[in-house]
């Protein structure tokens, strides 16, 4: 016992004796001596020149709560002053860091095992210049020697704090030319201020580009405020940074501020990051935290996105998104950052977009051969004109706003504005969209809107597209295929239940109108925008009407008797009955025809023939009545209409008179094609056809419309 007690003793006494040693080596030990060793094993380790031109000491402290045995040995303790790493020859910089000193210090007893444990680093005044060519050559990777096997030492910074300081940075791959200071706050900033002034700011930015007041953009604030746990309220903010540049050849301009300390590996230590930034006209806020980011941990923060088109943030996000009125939103983006699989959710975020109210979820990841959009939107009251941008529509002032090169045409109604397919391929998207309400316009007669937006491999899908509309339903689906060049498009629609009254509602002699309408359509098409697609269009356009009644002015009006019009407004408006009205177009490469079309009540049969011509946009259509009875002061001459979309010219035919009683051989006309309108004979609601149309109807066989592949002729 005696013995092994001896034996422990010097055990221990070596070791007390080797750690005084250690101290005082490094306590009175000249380290500036190895200034040219470190000098040149750093350099070869990174690939580049680099030197500790000052001044290089150590101390020992003890560490601050810990406790026991390793409470009671000191760290050691390091600075080094006057650094500088070099950059490669091809930069415009020679250095690509200098420091006024790093300080850092070790953990000892980790060392036994070889592990080189950093709890913090500080940087003194670093300037940084960071650079990338347009060969994806940059500055920031190092070329580090080949090893011919795992080392035995492993090296761990678990944080970096920083002083004032500067960056530079320009990328020739991605058009960036940046310059960013670093200067410390003149106290401490707690969360709740910053985000109270950022929450301010960024509401006052959105009413200024979309109109929106404070109040409707403040929708979910309670909501936000119960997520923003005590955690974030005890974050402090220390640092300002302050950036200017230009993006892609817009001006740049942000501003930030951060926490002292970056905890890279600790998940409990979140750091708290502001930021206030403008790419060219669009303003990007957010307040939150960043935590492990060395482990690639999570984002989470309150955002804020405004500008003049969505679209515009497509080069900022890499996310595809449609042309916009100005729009503002803000929610709560929560991240989790993994390398080659980081999912971005963007949680129930309200805003405005144009007049339009919009709100949802939407979630980005990046996994995948090409990132994912997924996610619910929903517009309690959308604005039709909103919609116009989606397709190119809108004012040139509205268009040149938003930045788009191509102009409208003045004599074009069709929009000639090209989609962005090239954008397409960015990425795939699965999302549900909900307009609750439609305000439009008194002539307009659609009540809501439903659609679910797929795009892959740069396919672009909304099955299904529907819209209410005069009391019934437009339900569609469209396909535009953006791989192909030009593209190519196909159209499928029908429409059910659709009110006589309630389609003109501001027309007086339809609002004694009763009866609805069905149609389908299918067509197929090729080019890179609206005009494009519809000037190539081939297929066919069904459309029928019956069980319905109409104003007797109205036909007075189409038959042009002036006699019995006035008649019917001084002593009253008689109701006629609607036999059959039925349509039979087709369309063939953008020229639609009238195989049939016909208007048959028990008072009179409109015929209408002729062409409607979208690639020029230009309108050659006959109307003929034949009135069925006699008629005061009748002037029954076919009617025309002529002109372009932009300024329709109608007028009468000048000739002879159509001649009483051709109702009656309209009709046997009229009768044989009918049978070609099957699928809309006999509509949802089951009522019977009227008497004359009965027999007829009775015979019809299933023919819907139909269309060729896509480039390919109507036969």
């Amino acid at each position: 016992m005696r013995r092994g007690r001896k034996i422990l003793a010097w055990i221990l006494g070596v070791i007390v004796l080797l750690i005084v040693a250690i101290v005082l080596f490094i306590a009175f030990f000249d380290w500036n001596r190895l200034k040219p060793f470190i000098n040149d094993k750093v350099s070869q380790a990174i690939g580049r020149p680099f030197a500790i031109n000052g001044d290089l000491s150590a101390h020992w402290s003890r560490e601050p709560g810990e406790g026991g045995l390793v409470g009671l040995i000191p760290w050691p303790h390091f600075l080094a002053r006057d650094i500088t790493v070099a950059n490669p020859d091809w930069a415009k910089s020679k250095q690509f860091a200098t420091l006024d000193s790093i300080q850092f210090r070790l953990a000892p007893f980790p060392l036994i095992s070889h592990d080189i444990v950093v709890p913090e680093i500080r940087l003194g005044q670093p300037n940084v210049y960071l650079q990338r060519q347009k060969t994806g050559e940059n500055t920031w990777t190092f070329k580090l020697p080949e090893s011919s096997g795992p080392s035995e030492w492993n090296l761990q910074i678990d944080a970096i704090a920083f002083d004032k300081g500067h960056i530079d940075y320009a990328d020739a791959q991605n058009q960036i030319d940046m310059g960013v200071d670093v200067t410390p706050l003149g106290r401490g900033i707690p969360f709740d201020e910053i985000m109270a002034q950022q929450e301010k700011d960024s509401r006052a930015q959105a009413s200024k580009t979309t109109g929106a007041s404070a109040k409707t953009m403040a929708k979910g604030d309670a909501d936000e405020k119960d997520r923003q746990d005590t955690t974030k309220q005890q974050q402090t903010y220390y640092f300002a940074w302050d950036a200017k540049g230009t993006y892609k050849k817009s001006t740049v301009s942000a501003k930030a501020r951060t926490g002292g300390v970056l905890a890279l590996r600790d998940g409990n230590r979140p750091f708290p990051v502001q930021a206030d930034a403008r790419f060219g006209d669009t303003h990007i806020a957010f307040v939150g935290t960043l935590t492990d980011p060395m482990n690639l941990g999570a984002l989470d923060i309150r955002l804020w996105f405004s500008g003049t088109s969505m679209s515009h943030l497509y080069d900022l996000t890499g996310v595809t998104l449609p042309d916009t009125p100005p729009f503002a939103t803000e929610g709560h983006l929560k991240a989790s950052l993994k390398k080659g699989a980081s999912t971005f959710t963007y949680e129930n975020f309200s805003g405005k977009v144009g007049g339009s109210d919009l709100g949802g979820t939407l979630t980005f990841a990046t996994s995948g051969p090409r990132p994912s959009l997924t996610g619910t939107l929903k517009s309690n009251q959308l604005l039709f004109s909103d919609l116009a941008p989606l397709i190119g529509g809108g004012s040139d002032k509205e268009k040149a706003e938003r930045g788009d090169a191509v102009k409208q045409p003045a004599d074009k109604v069709l929009p000639v504005e090209p989609f962005k397919t090239d954008r397409w391929n960015a990425m795939d998207a699965d999302v549900h969209f909900t307009g609750a309400k439609i305000i439009h316009g008194e002539r307009l007669p659609i009540q809501n809107l439903d659609t679910h937006l797929v795009m892959k491999d740069a396919v672009l899908t909304l099955d299904p597209l529907k819209f209410g509309v005069a009391g019934g339903t437009v339900g569609s689906n469209i396909r535009l295929d953006g791989s192909t060049e030009p593209m190519k498009g196909r159209l499928n629609l029908g429409a059910r239940h659709l009110k006589l009254k309630e389609l003109f509602p501001t027309f007086a002699p339809m609002q004694t109108a009763f009866g609805e309408m069905n149609g389908d359509a299918s067509l197929t098409a090729t080019g890179n925008s609206p005009a494009a697609l519809l000037g190539s269009s081939n297929g066919e356009v069904k459309l029928l009407i019956n069980d319905g009644a109409i104003s007797s002015s109205l036909l007075e009006i189409a038959g042009l008797n002036v006699g019995n019009y006035v008649v019917n407004k001084m002593f009253g408006d008689d109701v006629v009955k609607i036999n059959c009205m039925a349509a039979d177009l087709v369309s063939t490469n953008g020229v639609m025809e009238s195989r049939l079309f016909a208007f048959d009540t028990e008072k009179a049969l409109i015929n209408v023939n002729g062409t409607i011509d979208f690639r020029t946009e230009k309108l050659d259509l006959d109307i003929v009545p034949h009135t069925k009875g006699f008629r005061l002061f009748s002037l029954r001459s076919p009617l025309y209409v002529h002109g372009t979309f932009k300024d329709p010219s109608p007028g009468v035919h000048p000739g002879p008179l159509i001649l009483r009683g051709g109702g009656a051989v309209a009709l046997a006309v009229f009768a044989a094609p009918v049978a070609a309108l099957a699928p809309l004979a006999v509509p949802e609601s089951g009522k019977a056809n009227a008497a004359q149309c009965r027999p007829l109807l009775d015979d019809l066989k299933n023919s819907p419309p139909k269309a060729p592949p896509p480039g390919a002729k109507k036969k």
